[in-house]
């Protein structure tokens, strides 16, 4: 058989041809090269391109595929991405939409982390402070809109509510985990509502027992990399479950992946808080998924392996748990997201990531950026050029580098 006869087959819903990986390799590179803004931008690019012009796929099976992936944890766009890739041109298509996409912003997220050194003068501490608060803006802008379409009511404002209240009483990863947990489970009680939808069928020939092996490998490295890595104390196996973890429990888009990786990186001492929010505040410089950002931090960390090689390894195995899920869902998804307790539980999620991110938003995102009231002024104009203007992100993280670094030289400390 050939490659798409074993890894997908083709349904009127969802495709109308197959490809190659050499294809889809060269349409991804152009989405990694281009596509600004975070996940749901990204959706807007990969529609643009791969549905509207390419014709990949139609837009009621690219809708269920969104929809999909954004009921998962992980990166959403670059879930969807992966599986165009696989729809398209099969596993091998599948690993060159993700090294595509994924590749320019983790390049030049390295490059930044490899000229860290130049950044030690007054110039250099400007432009990490304009770094800074750029992150103020998006991660503002982030909240805001995952508030308006998250916690549209009461209850789900409420649950978001309590979540920043765990997140504050218990600032740990644990903290963040029991947010989550509190979510679901009011969700299940407090968020259902008469939501199902009819079934569109993906074109994915992947059977129950191959999804049930990768829901198994997920939960187990989960569940197994701690166990193994606290006793063992091997710096590369702690390095692993650190980002195997951040990369599996984050709801609601990369920005969320901030607080987690903040926690186990930063009050651990591998990363400093000014190298951390310096990079996050580069990541949204670059186009590409923000899970990048892995990049740098392995990098740029103290503890070996640190530079390239624990560069790579933070990159790849923070992606790992997202494709891990969506191939073990895929069998599953038509029939699950039709259950009404399934749809009320991710509504309780959804709020109570809002509530995470805000609290990760004051500490360390603000207490770390806003020293002074002209820092406060660039970071709401910063703010208002995203939301209200509209303004490209990268027109924005320029200006607000550049008026960080001219507040910090003209006002100083």
């Amino acid at each position: 058989m050939t490659i798409p006869d074993v890894a997908h087959k083709a349904t009127n819903n969802t495709r109308t041809s197959y490809g190659t990986p050499a294809e889809v390799f060269f349409a991804f590179l152009k989405l990694g090269l281009t596509s600004f803004g975070g996940p749901i931008a990204h959706l807007g690019y990969f529609r643009e391109e791969l549905v509207v012009r390419r014709r990949w796929v139609n837009e009621q099976g690219y809708a269920d595929l969104v929809a999909l992936c954004q009921f998962l944890p992980g990166p959403a766009s670059s879930q969807v991405g992966f599986a165009l890739g696989f729809l398209r041109a099969g596993p091998l298509g599948a690993a060159a939409a993700w090294l595509a996409f994924t590749m320019p912003s983790a390049i030049l997220l390295i490059a930044f982390a490899s000229l860290a050194g130049l950044f030690d003068g007054p110039v250099g501490q400007g432009l990490i402070h304009g770094l800074k608060l750029v992150a103020v803006a998006i991660v503002a802008q982030a909240i805001w809109g995952m508030a308006k379409s998250l916690t549209p009511d009461r209850p789900r404002a409420a649950i978001a509510l309590f979540a920043i209240l765990i997140a504050v009483l218990a600032p740990t990863a644990l903290g963040q985990i029991l947010a989550i947990a509190f979510g679901t489970i009011a969700g299940f009680w407090f968020c259902r509502t008469d939501t199902a939808q009819q079934p569109v069928q993906l074109a994915f020939n992947i059977t129950k027992r191959v999804g049930v092996t990768c829901l198994i490998l997920f939960f187990g490295l989960l569940f197994g990399l701690p166990l193994l890595a606290g006793p063992s104390g091997w710096q590369p196996l702690k390095l692993i479950d650190v980002f195997y973890r951040s990369g599996a429990l984050v709801f609601g888009g990369g920005h969320v992946v901030l607080p987690l990786l903040e926690t186990e990186v930063v009050r651990t001492g591998w990363v400093s808080t000014n190298d951390f929010l310096a990079g996050y505040g580069a990541a949204q410089a670059v186009p590409g998924p923000l899970f990048t950002f892995a990049s740098y931090l392995g990098f740029a960390m103290t503890p070996e392996p640190n530079g390239l090689i624990g560069a790579m390894i933070c990159l790849i195995v923070i992606f790992v748990p997202g494709f891990l899920l969506l191939a073990g869902a895929i069998p599953f998804w038509n029939a699950l997201r039709h259950q009404s307790w399934a749809q009320a539980g991710l509504k309780g999620t959804n709020a109570a990531v809002v509530g995470i991110l805000g609290a990760a938003f004051y500490n360390p995102v603000w207490t770390s950026a806003v020293l002074s009231p002209i820092d406060f002024a660039i970071a709401v104009i910063g703010f208002v050029a995203l939301v209200v203007w509209k303004a490209p992100s990268w027109l924005m993280v320029v200006a607000v580098t550049i008026a960080g670094l001219a507040g910090k030289l003209l006002i100083g400390p």
